[in-house]
């Protein structure tokens, strides 16, 4: 199964290019239309993300890319990504998706009325500042096709540029997701 990634509000880096290398993932999704950014830190990324993006186009650009994969596909989305996927799953647009993983898809809270038409493992962090994420997980594990799990780590831990980066959390979860696709790789045949 090929793996395409759907990247936070920093776009394209080299730590995306490198995880994608390591995911042997076949696409990047991101937002700068292949653009390096180069932000200095996560507020300016997502301030640039908000004024000149935003979530409803980046949703857009997602769908119109997915909408031309013709092989068995898994998403794996980082925040603002993450939010993207999981508003993706509540449209019927590609029988080629077969699941999704979402960390930390902070927005998601604002779209829990969306019924997933494909599976989708939510991996929400220990806590957010903005929202309680026991609450929203709530709201949203008996929903058909959703899995949810809470990482013993903070919103953008799997971004090097994040703040909230742990290496330890990082490494546990590319071995996860690799362990996944062997695991779907070896189904499939």
């Amino acid at each position: 199964m090929n793996i395409v990634l759907v990247s936070d509000v920093f776009g394209l880096t080299p730590a995306l290019l490198d995880m994608a290398k390591k995911l042997e993932a076949c696409m990047i999704i991101e937002p700068y239309k292949g653009q390096s950014m180069e932000f200095q830190n996560e507020t300016d990324a997502y301030t640039y993300f908000v004024n000149n993006v935003g979530l409803d186009n980046y949703l857009a650009h997602l769908s119109k890319t997915v909408g031309r994969i013709e092989n068995p596909v898994t998403l794996i989305g980082f925040s603002v990504g993450a939010s993207v996927v999981w508003r993706l799953s509540a449209i019927k647009s590609n029988k080629f998706i077969k699941q999704a993983f979402c960390y930390y898809g902070s927005q998601i809270r604002n779209f829990t009325e969306i019924e997933p038409n494909f599976k989708i493992n939510l991996v929400f962090p220990l806590s957010e500042p903005h929202f309680d994420v026991v609450e929203l997980q709530s709201r949203v594990y008996n929903k058909s096709n959703v899995e949810t799990h809470t990482a013993h780590y903070l919103h953008g831990f799997m971004n090097y540029y994040s703040s909230n980066f742990s290496e330890t959390g990082y490494t546990e979860h590319i071995d996860l997701l690799r362990s996944i696709a062997k695991r779907n790789a070896s189904n499939n045949k």
